[in-house]
């Protein structure tokens, strides 16, 4: 099974269409969004093209292949509009006898850890910042962001295949890679 991992689109049009092209062209199995899909939040500039309804309707067109996780600027009122689940703190995902544990980062995070054991993986959004690392206890990951990176950082998504974790850019060039 080939997963992809996006956060942090913030209602951008043109950053929600590249990252469903590169979904397709990955040929992932599932598309799993680590919340902040609509708003862009108070405290981010706007995203390029800045058009919520369109991300609204090109995700949708998707929900069947789409599992989603609450940010912290996703509200009750975004769920009115998407037709997919979106409201779930994390989500809990197994894959070749491992447990993935997918947060946004605003509860759960690298400084506040759920419940894990030795080996299992912990994926989140969040930070705009892309992160791939094994700690002592557990696989600590973040694809950065869809449209709005930090600490000069280009937009980015994850992908998990096999035992492997890569993080790429939109022409597909693998900026980090770790082997799980």
């Amino acid at each position: 099974m080939k997963l992809m991992f996006a956060s942090d689109i913030h209602g951008s049009a043109y950053y929600c269409e590249k990252m469903i092209e590169a979904y397709k062209k990955e040929k992932a199995d599932r598309l799993i969004l680590l919340g902040d899909l609509l708003y862009h939040g108070p405290r981010n500039d706007l995203p390029k093209e800045y058009a919520p309804k369109k991300v609204i309707a090109m995700l949708n067109a998707i929900k069947n292949e789409i599992c989603a996780i609450r940010g912290n600027c996703d509200a009750e009122v975004d769920q009115m509009v998407l037709e997919f689940p979106i409201m779930a703190d994390y989500c809990i995902l197994f894959l070749n006898g491992r447990t993935i544990y997918a947060s946004h980062g605003h509860i759960y995070h690298t400084d506040n850890l759920p419940p894990l054991k030795k080996g299992d993986i912990f994926i989140q959004g969040h930070t705009h910042v892309l992160m791939a690392q094994k700690d002592e206890a557990v696989i600590l990951l973040n694809p950065g962001s869809i449209s709005l990176p930090k600490e000069n950082n280009e937009q980015t998504y994850g992908i998990i295949e096999e035992n492997n974790f890569q993080i790429k850019n939109f022409n597909y060039d693998v900026v980090k890679e770790l082997r799980l």
